[in-house]
């Protein structure tokens, strides 16, 4: 018998809008009246993913920055860490300046970046339709080198790198690879996010990678709950669509891909249910809780 349900959110849980469906949520609200614990787990900081975990009541843990986090939501407390270290995260901002790399910076709290682009552009619109509780903070920092000197805390989750051309992003990730002790999301397809002007569609691509403190994923904090809550491995469903869901997606009891899921991850996954815009996750869920 399963006992937990780990979830990522963009191109899994979220449709191309950003949303959760209601079949979605049916499921998922199905699964937590079995006293199954539904965690999400998510590249999102711990506060972005909260307002959804409250949403569909999967509400007691979450697991942020493709594992560089666990949030106690009930108790407001970190209780699993794995941050960037100041100095490294100096040497990364100083790369990306040099190469002039979009990159925007992750904590706790806020996303710090230099511009509204790519990945940033997309927050940002998906903001004027939440209310403010709700809204992922973000925060334009004009002198990123001088700001992250003089930040009181150590919450360094992790670094989103993106740009529109592939010859140069390449060029730029291999530098970064050259520092010690982080580790480079191997992301090996373009980014597409859908954004709403009015009632205009515009597509966002770009290609993209995240930076984390090594050792950073999804299972490892995954490890650290079901060792917290007395869950074994076997009894644990991932669902997820992209590289950075590939270790819980292969270490889980029950590994599933989204049909939207890149290649890689389809190959490694137990099943292929319906695509995020299909309610895959419901799919899931449905089949394997009853």
């Amino acid at each position: 018998m399963y006992k937990l349900i780990a979830i990522d959110l963009d191109g899994t849980l979220l449709n191309s809008y950003g949303e959760v469906s209601e079949v979605n949520k049916q499921a998922i609200n199905m699964a937590i009246k079995k006293n199954i614990e539904v965690v999400l787990t998510s590249g999102r900081m711990p506060k972005a993913i909260l307002p959804i975990a409250n949403e569909i009541n999967a509400n007691n843990y979450i697991i942020s920055a493709n594992g560089a986090s666990i949030y106690d939501v009930k108790n407001d407390e970190i209780i699993y860490n794995n941050y960037i270290s100041k100095e490294k995260t100096l040497e990364i901002i100083d790369i990306c300046e040099k190469n002039n790399m979009f990159y925007s910076l992750y904590t706790n709290n806020v996303i710090l970046t230099k511009s509204l682009n790519y990945n940033i552009l997309y927050y940002n619109s998906e903001n004027k339709n939440k209310s403010e509780d709700k809204k992922i903070k973000i925060n334009i920092i004009s002198d990123m080198h001088k700001y992250v000197q003089e930040y009181k805390n150590d919450d360094f989750l992790k670094f989103t790198i993106c740009d529109s051309s592939e010859i140069v992003f390449r060029s730029v990730i291999n530098k970064l690879k050259s520092i010690k002790n982080i580790d480079v999301l191997e992301v090996s397809h373009m980014s597409k996010k859908i954004i709403n002007y009015g009632s205009q569609e515009h597509e966002v691509s770009y290609f993209y990678t995240e930076i984390t403190n090594q050792n950073v994923n999804k299972w490892t904090a995954l490890q650290e709950l079901i060792k917290k809550l007395g869950i074994q491995k076997e009894e644990v469903i991932a669902i997820g669509d992209n590289i950075n869901d590939e270790d819980m997606i292969s270490n889980a009891g029950i590994g599933i891909a989204t049909g939207n899921s890149s290649p890689k991850i389809q190959k490694i996954a137990d099943e292929i249910v319906s695509s995020n815009n299909e309610d895959g996750v419901a799919e899931g869920v449905n089949k394997h809780i009853k």
